[in-house]
């Protein structure tokens, strides 16, 4: 299926190209996402802002912590592109097993293999999340009491923010990264 809205291909203008620098680490291709995004300059270096929060040390959250959202939130979403480019860039820094990765993809958080509390919290959030764009007062007691104020806000907006990237590698078609993995093999 071809993109709806086709990523920009090189060779990039000056601007796009200094983006695409700052977008991906080293001297990586820039991906699709990202590529897309640069057809309106304005628009990504917005995001980027954002989105270099969500990657880095500053977000309050532990890597782990993250990637279970993201992962979650991007296979609650059916969006196998920015979950498989996640699974490929950072599930084994994260310490995710394959039994996890396959729950995070196909299970719940009462799967044998999440042996955490905060782990499955972090699941049961996003699914809370997905699922009634809300958290009940049940659940949030408990992400209360493992998590801090700054915490709950990083975890509400990681899980909004791949919602949106979600929504937008979806609609706009985007082509499976080479390299990412794929639902069919979690």
């Amino acid at each position: 299926m071809a993109a709806r809205i086709p990523p920009l291909s090189p060779p990039y203008s000056a601007e796009a190209a200094d983006l695409l620098d700052r977008m991906m680490p080293g001297d990586q291709e820039p991906i699709a996402l990202f590529r897309t995004f640069a057809r309106n300059l304005p628009m990504a270096e917005a995001l980027h802002v954002w989105g270099s929060h969500v990657l880095s040390r500053r977000l309050t959250l532990t890597l782990r912590d993250r990637e279970i959202l993201i992962d979650r939130t991007c296979a609650r979403c059916g969006c196998e592109y920015e979950w498989g480019v996640h699974i490929a860039h950072f599930a084994d820094r994260a310490a995710l097993t394959g039994d996890q990765i396959t729950a995070l993809t196909h299970g719940t958080s009462a799967d044998p293999c999440w042996t955490t509390d905060r782990d499955r919290l972090l699941l049961d959030a996003a699914d809370a999340l997905h699922d009634e764009n809300d958290i009940d007062d049940a659940l949030w007691t408990r992400l209360a009491a493992e998590f801090t104020d700054d915490q709950l806000l990083d975890l509400l907006l990681v899980c909004g923010w791949y919602h949106a990237i979600s929504f937008t590698a979806r609609a706009a078609r985007l082509p499976l990264e080479p390299g990412a993995a794929r639902f069919e093999t979690a």
